[in-house]
């Protein structure tokens, strides 16, 4: 019998490497769409020769960082999650829903950046004005009118903002010749295309190959270079995930479009922290920073209400205190619902399972909805024994103590774990005034790292407030609804 062929792998994809032998639209992998190509013949490895070196090597401490610093927006908030603002020579990518802000908040940092006062030593532009002061903002959404309508009603009108509206790569790099800005910003990268490689704006490859042209000129240049970047129907950036990989920080900007709170987040920063959160409000005035935001994530009420309980959370070096509201009613289904908002939904469904199997509260029959207030997003383990408080709470038709808070991450076999920052979350919650806390138990003095003995509920004072702590969830359910 003769032997079978083997078929031989000619088509590879651009992002993970996976291999085929015939052309598919999507890669098995990793899942990409249109990154397989053909990858060719295999060619053997060539040896490249030494060549002539841009600078010499130098020892590390010899180097200047001075011209890498960063430099502040002007907005605090966006700094903050920065990690003290821009860097030159930078490419940042800022992605988000549709019409959640991107344009509004950008045109208002390229205002500001446009009205620093000079850097001494840049060298002037051909119109005698120093360079280091223009800020270009190059859109390839919306016309020059639209965005100075925008700029009209934010009051971002300043002689040195330059606005160019184009979407080919080679006039935009025109652009950066004539005007020399500091900082440039491209809205969006999905709309900038180029001649020089086959697709349509917004594809794989055109993407790859105006990213890297613009990180090329802003290395070269040391322009501030920022990306609008838009994101698929499941929250993830649109395009290769090369492109998060080829930029210095990704930024998300997030919010209920309902509401006028905004919230940043980095996921990647080189030259900052990635666990800040900035907090905007955004009206038809424009966007500003909100430097205290807790307030905003709380109910005022005149009475206590069965199924809310009060959290601190940590976003970063920024303590948040948010409320969680909880409601549990007969279910007319054969399978009850379980709603989450703002909060983790399989950590939501843990809780649950955990208060009906240590704690006895049955809720097989009964419709669960769970969310946070403001429209903030709690994901950290600390808001655990907060969650499951408000169930019961609103399982037993039992209101908390509005003057109470609760912190701690709850274990499959029912105990309370302590989680970081404890001292920091009761001074932020001791600020806006409440005066009782549940903890767990060595939360205060974290001990030494060896197990606790259970004991009874330990009240102790910190910050002027009355803190108990506890060692598992049938205690904190004890002391919560027994507590003043």
């Amino acid at each position: 019998m003769a032997k079978a062929k083997t078929a031989k792998a000619s088509y590879r994809c651009s992002e993970c490497g996976w291999q085929t032998s015939k052309w598919v639209g999507r890669c098995g992998e990793c899942q990409q769409w249109g990154t397989v190509t053909d990858a060719g013949s295999a060619t053997p490895t060539r040896v490249v020769a030494a060549g002539a070196v841009s600078s010499p090597a130098r020892p590390i401490g010899e180097v200047d960082v001075r011209s890498a610093q960063a430099k502040p927006t002007g907005l605090d908030e966006l700094d903050r999650v920065l990690g003290g603002g821009v860097v030159p020579g930078a490419v940042v990518l800022l992605a988000g829903e549709p019409g959640i802000g991107k344009s509004t908040l950008l045109l208002e940092v390229a205002a500001l950046a446009s009205q620093a006062p000079p850097v001494p030593g840049q060298r002037s532009g051909g119109n005698g004005a120093t360079a280091a002061s223009h800020v270009l903002y190059v859109t390839g959404e919306e016309s020059a009118e639209q965005v100075r309508l925008r700029a009209d009603r934010v009051g971002a009108i300043t002689d040195h903002l330059y606005l160019a509206a184009e979407t080919e790569l080679s006039a935009v790099l025109g652009h950066v010749d004539a005007v020399e800005p500091k900082m440039m910003v491209v809205d969006s990268i999905q709309t900038i295309g180029t001649s020089e490689v086959d697709g349509a704006p917004g594809g794989v490859t055109q993407i790859r190959e105006v990213t890297a042209n613009l990180i090329r000129v802003a290395k070269e240049r040391g322009i501030t270079v920022i990306l609008v970047g838009h994101v698929t129907k499941d929250g993830a950036i649109a395009g290769p995930r090369l492109l998060e990989h080829l930029v210095d920080v990704v930024l998300y900007f997030e919010g209920d479009r309902h509401s006028r709170l905004r919230m940043i987040r980095a996921v990647k920063n080189r030259y900052g922290p990635t666990d800040e959160l900035g907090c905007f409000d955004l009206s038809e005035l424009g966007i500003v920073g909100l430097p205290d935001p807790s307030g905003l994530f709380l109910t005022r009420r005149e009475e206590p209400v069965p199924g809310t309980c009060v959290t601190v959370t940590l976003e970063g070096r920024r303590p948040l205190v948010a409320e969680v509201q909880a409601l549990v009613a007969k279910s007319q289904l054969p399978s009850p619902r379980r709603a989450t908002s703002g909060l983790d939904t399989p950590r939501v469904a843990m809780v649950l399972a955990v208060l009906a199997q240590r704690c006895k509260i049955s809720m097989h029959e009964q419709d669960v909805y769970v969310s946070t207030v403001g429209g903030v997003r709690l994901t950290e383990t600390s808001v655990d024994l907060a969650l499951a408080l408000a169930v019961a709470g609103s399982t037993a038709e039992q209101a908390l103590s509005p003057s109470l808070i609760a912190l701690g991450e709850v274990g499959l076999a029912g105990e309370v774990r302590i989680v970081p920052g404890v001292q920091r979350r009761l001074a932020e919650a001791a600020r806006l005034g409440f005066k009782h806390a549940i903890v767990p138990r060595g939360a205060l003095s974290l001990g030494d790292g060896s197990p606790l003995k259970k004991a009874d509920p330990q009240l102790t004072s910190h910050e002027g407030m009355k803190v108990m702590e506890v060692d598992d969830l049938q205690q904190a359910l004890r002391v919560a609804f027994t507590a003043p």
